[in-house]
């Protein structure tokens, strides 16, 4: 059942005025006129009812209302034949100004195919095909839908254009850009699109793309994204432009760019992952070792001491090397960073106001501790939101924990867990961005 969220509008704990942070403009853009086909999508709920579903993701809202906007509702520019379902709940928010329809149980989502890899941002979901097509549901008047148009599809999914005979090959799965998307090609190449609002696409400008845009940037082989920043991993050393919040670049300066900026410490390192939260990085690299640069009011950082930000990469020691890593946190303070390392352990480190950290306490812990799966479950992959966390079991159990005024643990309740709580099963991939989660 969809339910109306007692808690929408609510701020993440903000401890502290965002200190000149320049938030993209939400809404005021006139949405496009145009004939459509009308389609409606069944999906199904948690209790198998067919309905037809309007969704949408959401992260912590700071403060703004909740409510409805103007979108395509039950219309599509092409009907979608009968492919792979996945399922999402919580709900999105961004250029609405508030966090919008929550689903506070799993809804599912059809796709055209077969479905290869997932990914989310705060206002918008994906899904890549096993044949180089992208599609994105969700809002859309930031031109994050990637389509050409400026109007929201929370119905049905609409295929992100990029130039005839692009086809896409990876998505960020653990976060993107605020009203912002991200992908990379067959070769190499990096292509974005949608709200750009602090220069994180790299182009030299902060202005809106309604469909894919080619980065100047080639070979790239990791990409992450949130809030206003944007990593790369291009030829083997990492990029990031945008907005430099906390030191969230990781230049050894505070200044914004537009344009690439070298990271600093990781140069000639072989980088397999990158992650990024509203003014934080991180990389893990090919041997283990794991680097968080960034906000550290709640000791994000994972270096044991909180309070001071690090415009540079800084090491997270842990017992042994990192396998999996996840970082969430969509505004001031309530950033965390879950790991598990290759001898199985989990770890996790920063804000715990909500019990994201998952060892069944609240506060904050500035150096990583040890949370463990319920009894008999092995977690083989995490993931996490705003204040919310998500592990999928061996067995494809999906279990989440944290908190849920927007509907982000899929309980079909509004209260936070300071303990994991199942929520489905039959899963493989999850992905996180803000208030919204979505599994395959």
């Amino acid at each position: 059942m969809r339910q109306p969220g007692a808690a929408e509008g609510r701020a993440c704990w903000v401890d502290e005025p965002p200190r000149g942070l320049i938030f993209p403009i939400l809404g005021g853009v006139t949405k496009v006129a145009r004939n459509v086909v009308t389609v409606l999508l069944s999906v199904r709920l948690g209790l198998g009812v067919a309905v037809a579903v309007t969704v949408f993701a959401a992260g912590c809202s700071p403060g703004s209302p909740s409510g409805h906007l103007g979108q395509r509702s039950a219309t599509a520019r092409s009907a979608l034949a009968i492919g792979t379902t996945l399922r999402h709940w919580g709900s999105f928010f961004g250029d609405t100004n508030g966090n919008v329809d929550t689903l506070a149980s799993p809804a599912s989502v059809t796709l055209p195919g077969t479905v290869a890899q997932i990914g989310t941002s705060n206002s918008t979901e994906y899904a890549l095909l096993t044949n180089g097509s992208l599609y994105a549901w969700g809002l859309g008047t930031q031109g994050e839908l990637g389509d050409g148009h400026l109007d929201s599809s929370v119905d049905v999914p609409v295929r992100v254009r990029f130039p005839t005979g692009v086809k896409i090959a990876s998505i960020p799965a653990d976060a993107m850009p605020y009203d912002t998307g991200l992908a990379v090609d067959t070769h190499g190449h990096v292509w974005g699109w949608g709200n750009n609002g602090g220069g994180e696409l790299c182009l030299g400008n902060r202005k809106l793309y309604a469909t894919p845009v080619q980065l100047p940037l080639s070979d790239v082989t990791a990409v992450a994204g949130a809030s206003t920043h944007g990593l790369y991993d291009s030829a083997g050393t990492v990029y990031a432009c945008g907005q430099n919040i906390d030191g969230d670049l990781g230049d050894g300066s505070w200044r914004n760019s537009a344009r690439p900026v070298r990271v600093a410490k990781l140069r000639g390192r072989h980088v397999v992952k990158l992650v990024a939260a509203f003014a934080n990085s991180g990389a893990l690299l090919a041997d283990g070792k794991y680097y968080d640069w960034g906000f550290n009011r709640a000791g994000q950082l994972g270096d044991g001491r909180a309070g001071r930000a690090s415009d540079i990469p800084v090491r997270v020691h842990l017992p042994d090397a990192v396998a999996a890593v996840a970082q969430g946190g969509s505004i001031w303070n309530n950033g965390q960073t879950l790991v598990k390392l290759a001898n199985g352990s989990l770890w996790s480190w920063g804000n715990d106001r909500a019990g994201q950290l998952g060892d069944g306490s609240r506060g904050m812990s500035p150096a990583p501790a040890r949370f463990s799966a319920p009894a008999g479950v092995t977690y083989r992959s995490l993931a996490t939101g705003s204040a919310t966390s998500y592990g999928i079991s061996t067995t494809g159990k999906v279990y989440a924990w944290g908190v849920s005024h927007e509907g982000q643990l899929g309980d079909g309740g509004l209260s936070a867990a300071l303990t994991p709580v199942q929520i489905a099963v039959g899963a493989a991939l999850v992905s996180s961005t803000a208030n919204n989660v979505l599994i395959k």
